[in-house]
């Protein structure tokens, strides 16, 4: 298990969970779901059943340093990896290949997003073992796939292969094709063909495979990151990724490097996976009423409504009379009413707020 290491990314703002989630306290740093623990707490958690504590890596923005160290007293200042500006997961990646490159070369690594729900902590610690060993003894990039559930068009899609190539699982196969999200014809001929996975956004692979894979196809990202060497985990870091970031493209791990690659592999696993992205995804999740409302909120009264989910301060007297099917949510002297077919509009309503109300809402 040495060289097993784990790249937490923890740098997004969550804006779809708007206004729970703002660019201040995004939704990773939250108790979501009333557990007591915060969505990157629970990552952290999982992810100390399989590897050190001082194996796992946090990329987050610059202004989430101190909430990540607070949060996760096992990491140390070393691990967390502070972005000034957000660049997408391909340069975030880049970035943790070098500084895991310093400590050891031979590293097989996990990357995941922080905020991430799994139902089934013993089976997602099994799979990702699994996916762990294979990159240890092969040339892959690894993605976990997600057997889907119903043609939901939020999520990107992974069509397998069928042949078996990893004897001691079979449920390993070679990736055929990646689709961004469709829409609901083509999501419904997906999950019927019985070949299509939901992209996870949960990666394996080795740090030589995958660095191999950026000088390949993202050779430009590659290079910024590749004239650090020497000064990674010494006192010209900050500056110098300072610099990096200015200049470096935007782009992600899926469009600039699995999508062109020919050793991408995916797991097809089934552990109670949620990646927490809307509130309809929270509905699905929370535990609900009689009339299938998702309340959290303690003076919350309800009239003649049934499927929504409501998300109100503790104390705050609520009356809802006549709503179906709606997103109610109240945070910090904002309020956001919304029906939750709509809910892919929020991101929008928060761009529009930050133009006409100011960035202090948001």
């Amino acid at each position: 298990m040495d060289n097993y290491y784990c790249v937490i990314m923890a740098g997004g703002v969550g804006s779809r969970f708007w206004p729970m989630s703002k660019s201040a306290h995004p939704k990773q740093f939250m108790d979501v779901l009333g557990t007591g623990k915060t969505l990157i707490q629970h990552t952290f958690d999982r992810f100390t059943k399989i590897l050190p504590a001082e194996n796992i890596y946090v990329v987050t923005n610059e202004i989430y340093r101190d909430l990540v160290l607070e949060q996760l007293p096992l990491i140390t200042e070393k691990q967390v990896l502070c972005e000034p500006s957000r660049r997408n997961t391909a340069p975030c990646i880049a970035y943790a290949n070098y500084k895991i490159r310093e400590e050891n070369e031979n590293a097989v690594v996990v990357v995941a997003p922080s905020d991430h729900i799994i139902l089934n902590e013993a089976e997602f610690v099994n799979d990702i073992k699994t996916a762990m060993d294979a990159a240890s003894e092969n040339d892959w990039l690894i993605t976990m796939g997600i057997r889907p559930s119903r043609p939901d068009t939020g999520y990107g899609y992974i069509q397998r292969e069928g042949k078996n190539v990893y004897t001691k699982d079979n449920r390993l196969h070679k990736v055929k094709t990646f689709t961004e999200k469709p829409n609901l014809e083509i999501a419904k001929s997906f999950v019927a063909s019985g070949d299509f996975l939901w992209n996870s956004g949960i990666f394996i692979w080795s740090l030589k495979s995958i660095m191999a894979a950026f000088d390949k196809h993202l050779k430009e990202v590659d290079g910024l990151f590749k004239k650090g060497i020497g000064k990674y985990n010494t006192s010209g870091e900050p500056a110098f990724i300072k610099e990096t970031y200015s200049v470096c493209k935007n782009i992600s791990i899926d469009y600039g490097v699995m999508e062109k690659s020919e050793n991408v592999y995916v797991l097809s696993v089934d552990f109670g996976w949620s990646d927490l992205g809307t509130w309809g995804s929270l509905y699905t999740i929370r535990e609900k009423d009689e009339n299938q409302n998702a309340v959290v909120g303690n003076n919350v009264m309800l009239y003649d409504t049934k499927n929504c989910i409501v998300n109100m301060p503790q104390g705050k007297l609520v009356i809802l009379q006549g709503m179906d099917d709606c997103i109610v949510v109240e945070q910090d002297n904002t309020l956001l009413i919304c029906r939750k077919k709509d809910e892919q509009k929020i991101k929008q309503i928060v761009t529009d707020v930050k133009v006409e109300k100011g960035k202090k809402y948001v």
